[in-house]
């Protein structure tokens, strides 16, 4: 039977590995983002991450690309904060666990957070109104296939290797209880 104190250790919450998070998720947010512009370069995808978020904000295309390229950091960065927590919580990180955390986090936004972005974006288009004058950007469609059909495979294996690099150099934090 288990002491009070090793239930209580079993319990005890575990603070998130904040170098290893801050450190990674740059590192991870890099790649991500490389990824997906230069595979927007090459033609394999027409979705402009940091035009989508940046337009959300302000209307002038050139400087919502600045302010986008940044949301997307900050985003990415905290993306990698709620990765430690999941690896804390299991009080376990590899690169098969980050990688699982890309894909599920790739699935979300390709079936249910970019299919929701033309009801809270002011410039991008519905898929049931049409266009409209004040519109600049299209409605991703299903899986973000409005900009490709390589984009759904983009964004699936730039998630995965986001979540496989957190996976494999995040280290967890040491427990607070133990000498």
């Amino acid at each position: 039977m288990a002491t009070l104190d090793e239930e209580s250790e079993k319990q005890a919450p575990h603070s998130i590995n904040v170098a290893g998070a801050a450190l990674w998720g740059i590192a991870a947010t890099t790649l991500l983002t490389s990824l997906m512009r230069g595979l927007q370069a090459a033609g394999v995808t027409r979705m402009d991450l940091p035009l989508m978020l940046g337009t959300m904000v302000m209307p002038d295309r050139d400087r919502a690309k600045l302010v986008g390229f940044i949301m997307q950091f900050v985003g990415g960065f905290g993306f990698a904060f709620g990765y430690a927590a999941i690896f804390e919580s299991w009080r376990k990180a590899n690169v098969w666990l980050g990688a699982v955390l890309g894909f599920v986090h790739g699935a979300f936004v390709l079936t249910a957070a970019l299919p929701i972005l033309p009801g809270i974006h002011p410039r991008m288009a519905s898929e049931f109104s049409g266009p409209e004058p004040t519109a600049s950007l299209e409605p991703p469609g299903f899986m973000a296939s409005n900009y490709g059909r390589g984009t759904p495979v983009v964004t699936m294996i730039a998630h995965v290797l986001f979540g496989s690099i957190l996976g494999a150099f995040y280290r967890i934090s040491k427990s607070d209880t133990q000498p």
